[in-house]
């Protein structure tokens, strides 16, 4: 007598019509993990199966196994959005949802693009710039100490301890110890005014 082997499936991919998805999938440059996996940040509503078969409808990447885990975040005092802090008053912010998943066929990051090309550095300090002049505006700003405080400081000591002479602000002036003094302008008429 023959037997016959009947081999069962999994679940088909694309059953669920998902015309305009209203989640994002962050993926995660990981170098450590080796090319047929790939890491995602994924909202908390979206399951193992959810996320294969949008990998599969979307890119047609088949995915071999799936694995999440949820990284609960720490309690912090004061929410981050608000305008007036609120000391004692504890939140825990929105847990992630990491998931990573094995696929049949290897992915590979392209290289890394050069920024500078684009002016990344001054773009870094137009932020730097515009975010400390941003900090003069907040609520808190006047209890702040200024930056040049310390270096204040330093000078005040160096000039006690008599290291260093006092040199003044404009460097333009050069002044001559011992010479006459002598008038510039000496036919200035100054006009007379009429009442």
């Amino acid at each position: 007598m023959a037997t016959t082997a009947v081999l069962k499936r999994g679940p088909k991919l694309g059953r669920k019509e998902i015309f305009l998805p209203n989640f994002t999938l962050t993926l995660l440059r990981t170098p450590d993990l080796p090319p047929t996996f790939a890491s995602f940040y994924a909202p908390l509503h979206l399951n193992k199966l959810d996320l294969r078969d949008y990998l599969w409808n979307c890119y047609g990447i088949s995915v071999l196994s799936v694995r999440s885990f949820v990284q609960q975040q720490k309690i912090r005092e004061g929410r981050p959005g608000d305008k007036i802090h609120n000391p004692r008053r504890w939140f825990r912010p929105r847990s992630l949802k990491k998931m990573t998943v094995e696929m049949d066929k290897p992915f590979v990051w392209p290289e890394v693009v050069d920024l500078e090309k684009w002016d990344k550095s001054v773009y870094e300090a137009t932020k730097k710039e515009r975010e400390a002049f941003e900090k003069t505006f907040q609520p808190d700003a006047s209890t702040h100490v200024p930056t040049d405080r310390s270096s204040i400081a330093q000078q005040a000591k160096e000039l006690l301890k008599s290291e260093n002479s006092w040199k003044t602000g404009n460097s333009n002036e050069k002044w001559i110890e011992g010479a006459e003094e002598v008038e510039v302008e000496t036919d200035v008429q100054i006009p007379k005014l009429e009442r």
